[in-house]
């Protein structure tokens, strides 16, 4: 009887376990299967699982910006996003936005103008002078020039030309600020008419030089000066530069490396500054050539003065070698006097007269140098650079022509003496 009873428990819990205990350990088919934890490999590093309103990310699971605005919130989606194409790199604003820097705007040419005069004029001097002369009872007669300078240096030098200041007994230097100063004649070169005054004080405006070999026919420049001894301050004028090189005299009175202007360059001009727009220095003017209805001027290159000036500040003078013969380019008259060969005389200079060295050397008047140290000197223009580009002790060699044959002959320069200065070539 116990044994039957222990049976029958025994078939109603079988019975109890197969109507419910095989239901809860089988999975349930509406319920998805768990997740399962993936270690993210280099190429999965940063991934996040996807949301359904989570804004596009970078690798590193940023939000980008587009263009900089505001991150949109992405929409839900059945399917994965298409990548999207990558943005073109950034280029500069200037690039993508219409040019508006102040460089790549149309230039005044007239602002340019008033910016350099504001600049330069400060330091435009006028220079008067004073003399005494004798007439003809030998009575003194007071004489007055005027003329124009340039501050060039803090010291208080002012560059001018020679004839504003020849024979000057007082000097009287006038800024446009209008203090007014006695002035010292440094130094004075006749042969290129270049001359350094002193003025002391303290704040002195100075302009720059620049630098001539960077011209270019047709290029604005600017003058400015003293022009007919007006009140108020120097006088401004511009033009072009109407050519380079030019060469004006004859004989024994030759200026070379000019600079031609149609900028006004009027009586008390001489010695002002000649300018370009950078605001430099690049010539000194000299003298103008007036014709009918028009007048054209003439300044000294400044890379022609600068060698200049250094020697009158620092020597009171320009020392020049001396070759010790005096010339004149090939005449008529130069034919007639010297019998040379009217068809077939040569492109040179006629030795007119004939000094030591030149002479001991065998150079003898009426022969024709036709070159210098291996170039041709057909012009006194050409014969003067290469002579003065010496210094006294140099040997030269001077190709002349004589009786239809050329021969070269070497000379040893000595040193022109000061007294003769007023000779271009001796």
């Amino acid at each position: 009887m116990q044994r039957s009873a222990h049976g029958l428990a025994l078939a109603v819990l079988l019975l109890l376990w197969a109507l419910t205990g095989c239901q809860l350990l089988q999975p349930s088919a509406a319920t998805p299967p768990a997740p399962r934890a993936v270690a993210p490999t280099p190429a999965d590093a940063g991934r996040q699982p996807a949301a359904p309103a989570a804004a596009t990310s970078d690798t590193r699971g940023v939000p980008q910006r587009v263009g900089g605005g505001p991150v949109a919130a992405a929409q839900p989606s059945p399917a994965p996003p298409a990548p999207a194409p990558a943005a073109a790199p950034a280029r500069p604003v200037a690039a993508q936005q219409p040019a508006t820097a102040p460089a790549q705007q149309p230039v005044d040419p007239d602002a340019s103008i008033v910016r350099v005069v504001e600049q330069v004029r400060p330091a435009v001097a006028s220079i008067q002078t004073r003399a005494i002369d004798f007439d003809q009872f030998l009575q003194p007669v007071p004489q007055q020039g005027t003329g124009s300078g340039v501050l060039f240096d803090q010291r208080g030098l002012v560059l001018t030309n020679n004839h504003v200041i020849a024979g000057a007994q007082q000097i009287t230097v006038s800024l446009p600020d209008g203090r007014k100063f006695s002035g010292q004649v440094v130094g004075a070169d006749p042969p290129t008419d270049l001359a350094v005054v002193k003025i002391d004080g303290r704040d002195l405006p100075v302009a720059r030089l620049g630098n001539s070999d960077q011209l270019r026919v047709g290029e604005t420049v600017i003058a400015i000066g003293n022009a007919l001894n007006l009140p108020g301050g120097p006088t401004v004028t511009r033009g072009i530069v109407g050519a380079l090189g030019r060469t004006l005299g004859s004989g024994q009175t030759v200026y070379y490396d000019l600079i031609q202007t149609d900028a006004a360059i009027n009586p008390g001009n001489s010695g002002g500054p000649l300018v370009n727009l950078r605001g430099e220095v690049i010539g000194i003017n000299m003298i103008i050539i007036q014709a009918p209805g028009a007048g054209i001027g003439f300044a000294i290159a400044v890379n022609l003065a600068k060698p200049v000036v250094e020697q009158l500040v620092t020597r009171g003078r320009v020392v020049r070698p001396l070759l010790g013969v005096v010339t004149q380019e090939v005449t008529s008259e130069a034919v007639r006097v010297c019998r040379l060969d009217a068809g077939r005389t040569p492109e040179g200079l006629v030795v007119v007269q004939v000094n030591s060295p030149a002479a001991q050397a065998g150079i003898r008047a009426c022969d024709v140098i036709v070159g210098l140290d291996g170039q041709p000197t057909r012009t006194q223009a050409d014969f003067l650079k290469r002579l003065w580009a010496h210094k006294p002790g140099d040997v030269v060699d001077v190709t002349v022509a004589r009786g239809g044959r050329e021969q070269t002959i070497s000379v040893r320069l000595i040193e022109r003496p000061p007294e003769r200065s007023e000779l271009l070539i001796s």
